[in-house]
């Protein structure tokens, strides 16, 4: 009987430490991704003159 429980015991630690690195694995994934920011009004007008100055393409 006690043999089972040591068992229980290293299984619970085991569990416990693989669930504390997919937590710490997950949280450092969501902190490095960088959500997208509006663009400025000068960073739109550069935008569209990039778009416009294109020449069309040749049929």
């Amino acid at each position: 009987m006690e043999q089972l429980n040591a068992g229980y015991w290293q299984l619970g630690l085991f569990a416990l430490a693989f669930g504390g690195l997919q937590i710490w694995w997950i949280s450092s994934t969501l902190r490095r991704r960088r959500l997208p920011r509006p663009m400025t009004q000068g960073e739109f007008r550069r935008s569209l003159e990039r778009i416009w100055s294109k020449e069309p393409p040749a049929r």
